[in-house]
């Protein structure tokens, strides 16, 4: 059976305020309100975006959305979880502000901002899946407890997974940072010694020490490496990629079956928003204003998230006039995510899209 998948056309000429309209338009023609019951804790999950990234869904929009759960007599709590790599969004204090800085404040959005910090027990939830690969999934209990969950995801290309939509949102973005290591432990970035330039950025931002240098040229200790790729986009000489014949796709599997754990116990509880607005190369941990690939395509909505993420896919390929994400990451298959998540159950990737006029 397809799942329905709502679409509001947006273009270059939308303003703020006219595409912020159309998101209105989306939320009262779908079955968003009925995702919440009165008196939920419903959590709007999205990326605030690193410093200097420009390409986040915002918080205009959000806003709207959040407004949108107190309409439903719902109680919206917008958040994001801590990151494995260096930067702003590494621990909760500091990624707060960075929120705030590109926003996200509470008076902006009418709403309760929330970064969990899952350094503490208390704010961990272990929740048994028994997948292929996720036996049990570490997520925080934030996203664990809540009454409902509503995905808001940026549709762009990624370093890793080929693309980052609602999947990802849910998967990684939900996940602690133990549940982060173990979807990224089989990534151990390779050096391409014949390109090193012994210039040491990969040094600088390697969170857990494992990369050295040895005859002025970087050496990576896989026993101390946790995958998270940080020094993947670092390296402007192109000298270090990921080991993908090694098991770089399980990523994408695993983060599907995090996804699933996610949403345990959320039947009818979940909806899912893709903005296909500012659609980049890479994702939005990356720390500059990283330019369109695509025209500005516009807005999706669903209940099921892997249809939503099939249409953006679609949808952007069908903008491009060629599958421009696989172009782009040649060795990241997108198509596994979507297809593990399918297996598993997360949705369908046969839908019916409605547009909204």
């Amino acid at each position: 059976m397809k799942s329905k998948v709502f679409f509001a056309p947006v273009s270059a000429a939308d303003t703020e305020s006219s595409t912020a309209m159309k998101l209105e338009a989306l939320i009262r023609t779908s079955p968003f309100s009925a995702t919440i019951g009165s008196g939920d804790d419903v959590i709007l999950k999205l990326h605030f975006g690193e410093q200097g990234n420009k390409g986040f869904v915002r918080p205009a929009y959000v806003a709207r959305i959040a407004q949108a759960v107190r309409d439903a007599k719902g109680e919206p709590i917008v958040s994001d979880s801590n990151t494995l790599y260096r930067g702003r969004r590494m621990n909760s204090e500091d990624h707060a502000r960075l929120a705030y800085e590109h926003g996200f404040t509470p008076d902006a959005l009418n709403a309760r901002v929330v970064i969990p910090d899952d350094t503490r027990p208390q704010n961990v939830s272990s929740i048994s899946l028994n997948g292929e690969y996720v036996k049990t999934a570490r997520i925080a209990r934030l996203y664990a407890d809540a009454g409902a969950i509503i995905g808001i995801a940026h549709f762009k290309g990624h370093l890793m997974t080929g693309f980052g939509g609602a999947l990802k949102n849910l998967g990684m973005g939900c996940a602690t940072r133990e549940g982060k290591l173990f979807q990224h432990s089989d990534l151990a970035p390779i050096v391409v010694i014949k390109k090193c330039a012994g210039c040491k950025a990969c040094v600088a931002v390697c969170p857990s020490g494992a990369i050295t240098m040895k005859n002025n040229r970087a050496v990576v200790d896989s026993a101390k490496c946790i995958g998270c790729a940080s020094c993947i986009p670092a390296c402007t000489f192109k000298a270090i990629d990921l080991d993908w014949q090694g098991g770089g796709m399980l990523i994408q599997e695993k983060m599907a079956e995090y996804a699933l754990a996610v949403l345990s116990g959320k039947q009818g509880k979940v909806f899912f928003f893709n903005f296909l607005i500012k659609i980049t190369k890479e994702c939005d941990c990356i720390a500059k204003d990283d330019p369109r690939i695509v025209p500005d395509i516009g807005i999706l909505a669903s209940s099921d998230p892997v249809a939503a993420d099939q249409a953006s896919y679609d949808l952007v390929t069908s903008g491009a006039g060629t599958d421009i994400l696989s172009r782009l990451h040649p060795h990241r298959d997108g198509a596994k995510q979507l297809a593990h998540a399918q297996k598993i159950g997360l949705g369908s990737r046969e839908y019916a899209l409605e547009t909204i006029a």
